[in-house]
């Protein structure tokens, strides 16, 4: 039997056929994205901003579209419109990108993060993948930026790439002009490569002996969320919350196993004990000898938090518990972690489970000298958050690492409370602090 890497090369290559300078394949975490937004009720995309302030008067508009316009034009990745056509994901590539700046017109009462909120909230998903928004801040004399991409067309690893780009362009003499045609060409071929190499890593681990062993370990799945219940959240409130802190960093920081023994004290908090919680995070990176391309690589894992289990900063003493179990189960995870996110649902469900591939939680894990600022002709933005937004999730925690430790929670006021998430939060952050949760 063909596994879904497969049939999904095969069903692309039919449908391509000449075009395939115009439609490209998907990645496994790509196709991820673009049937999450083809199942949504409102068709709704996720979405990566960043936001930055800067002092006013200090962007020129029609140099920042210039630029954003030349960035575009060098990635094909950011050029291109994820869609679904005859049923199979693809990228339909635009010869020429159309990148626009917009200044929302903010009605009376509006303030800049209300008028980004609604304009984020608009998102059309047949518009380019990459859009710029400016909103003048009166009161503390600053233009806000949000630099917005279609998360199907970018990870994690390309942010940091993106960002640096945007300024470079934006300093270039001739902003205005776009890529040799040889450069562009010379990108297309090295996306292309990159995108079916990590489809052949992708079939080469759709193994049996994989999907056997998903299957087993995620048996236990189910979505545990409680039911949405609008009524919760009053006329005129924002539909999620969240809650941030800064704690003293830990010596060489804290190891994913900890952060996930961290996010399983906040899943006891919101979902009780002796639950089975889908946690899902990025992992992964570009394919071995591809060139270092924007784009989306980083498969989604799914980590099954025992809330029934003690984590590293519980009473769990004996073997098994803790940190050490939770660090043997990851590591055994990540032997398999190029299993796409689609083919890991498939064998869990063939296996008897209910899981539909529902995430109750998703953590990010980012290192500080990854993210630089954005600059503008000399100029350094400030990076700030707009908070308030719709998310996927129930809730999702951010972990930035470097000279502190950054941490963020955001949660979906339909299915989780304020006090509820506020608690899970405050045992989010006790299980990291350095006397509580030493690294294992």
């Amino acid at each position: 039997m063909l596994s879904i890497t497969s049939q999904y090369l095969a069903r692309y290559r039919r449908l391509a056929g000449d075009r395939s300078d115009t439609l490209l394949p998907v990645t496994g975490a790509q196709r991820r994205f673009v049937l999450v937004r083809s199942l949504d009720p409102t068709g709704r995309p996720d979405l990566v901003p960043m936001f930055f302030a800067f002092p006013s008067a200090t962007i020129d508009p029609e140099r920042l579209r210039a630029a954003a316009r030349r960035l575009a034009s060098r990635h094909t990745a950011l050029r291109s419109r994820p869609t679904v056509v005859r049923g199979t994901p693809v990228l339909s590539v635009a010869a020429d990108p159309d990148i626009g700046l917009t200044r929302p017109a903010r009605v009376p009462g509006e303030s800049p993060a209300d008028a980004l909120r609604r304009e984020l909230a608009s998102w059309d998903a047949h518009g380019p993948a990459l859009r710029l928004f400016l909103v003048h801040d009166e009161e503390r004399e600053e233009d806000v930026l949000a630099v917005v991409l279609d998360h199907a067309v970018c990870d994690g690893r390309s942010l940091a790439r993106i960002v640096d780009e945007l300024g470079a362009a934006y300093a270039e003499e001739a902003g205005g002009s776009l890529p040799a045609p040889g450069e562009t060409e010379a990108e297309l071929a090295a996306y292309r490569d990159a995108v079916l190499g990590q489809l052949a890593a992708e079939e080469k681990a759709e193994t049996p002996r994989a999907a056997a062993y998903w299957a087993d370990r995620l048996r236990a799945l189910r979505t545990h969320a409680p039911a949405p219940r609008p009524a919760r959240v009053p006329d005129g409130a924002r539909p999620s919350g969240a809650a941030q802190a800064r704690l003293p960093a830990h010596d060489g920081g804290v190891s994913f196993p900890g952060l996930l023994d961290a996010c399983r004290s906040a899943a006891r908090e919101l979902y009780g004990p002796d639950r089975t919680v889908p946690l899902g995070y990025p992992w992964g990176g570009r394919p071995a000898g591809a060139e270092p391309v924007v784009g989306c690589f980083l498969n989604t894992l799914v980590f099954p938090v025992d809330t029934g289990h003690a984590s590293a900063s519980g009473s769990g003493t004996g073997p098994g518990t803790g940190a050490e179990a939770t660090a043997d189960a990851w590591w055994d995870d990540l032997d398999r972690a190029d299993v796409p996110f689609d083919a890991v649902v498939a064998a869990v469900r063939s296996a008897g489970s209910g899981w539909t591939g529902g995430l109750d939680g998703l953590l990010t894990v980012d290192d500080d000298t990854r993210r630089p600022p954005l600059v503008l002709d000399g100029v350094e933005g400030r990076e700030v958050h707009v908070d308030g937004r719709p998310v996927r999730g129930p809730f999702a925690v951010s972990v930035t690492q470097g000279a502190e430790i950054r941490l963020r929670m955001v949660w979906d006021r339909t299915v989780l409370d304020d006090e509820t998430a506020h608690r899970a939060f405050d045992a989010l952050t006790q299980a990291l602090r350095p006397s509580d949760h030493p690294v294992p």
